[in-house]
């Protein structure tokens, strides 16, 4: 979040307790998107805090650390509270970050690939420190979002369509006395 909205990285990182958030502004096919990006806490000690973070989103990015094997292990549990959560076509990437540090990977491109495949999510493999794929990441995600809102602007504006002619047809049935 900090590398995308700063673009910063610093070694120092204090891990998030609960939760944290920033704005960013970006044009995308000229249209502009204000994000509010909010970044979790992802320890199991967090959950019913965050849960209720869920609730207004659009988008929600799982991010796991290819060096840590419980937090790719965590995945599953995550995706389910999202899922109780979380709007129901909330739209998911699935993030291996740190992909700089090859030499420590414990989690393998394909397994990563094969998790998003399985749930239906787009892939990346980042790394905050050197910025590989952060700004795609959050460039795909906002994409499909304003593809998503365009689609549910047209959908209710069919459904708000007034055909006047059974509104002349349901008053000439009125009535009076």
């Amino acid at each position: 979040m900090i590398r995308f909205t700063d673009n910063t990285f610093s070694d120092n990182y204090i891990t998030t307790i609960g939760v944290d958030f920033k704005i960013k502004t970006l044009e995308i096919e000229s249209k502009s998107a204000k994000l509010q990006i909010w970044d979790t806490a992802g320890q199991e000690r967090f959950k019913n805090i965050i849960s209720s973070y869920y609730k207004g989103a659009q988008g929600v990015m799982l991010v796991y650390d290819i060096t840590d094997i419980d937090s790719f292990d965590s995945l599953t549990s995550w995706l389910i509270e999202i899922e109780k959560n979380a709007p129901k076509n909330v739209y998911k990437i699935l993030v291996g970050n740190k992909c700089d540090l090859e030499n420590e990977r414990k989690i393998k491109i394909e397994q990563g690939e094969e998790f998003a495949r399985q749930y239906g999510m787009k892939f990346f493999e980042t790394s905050a420190k050197d910025s590989t794929n952060v700004i795609e990441a959050f460039t795909t995600m906002t994409k499909e979002l304003i593809k998503n809102n365009s689609k549910k602007e047209m959908k209710n504006k069919k459904n708000i369509f007034i055909d006047n002619s059974n509104i002349k047809k349901i008053n000439k049935n009125i009535g009076c006395c």
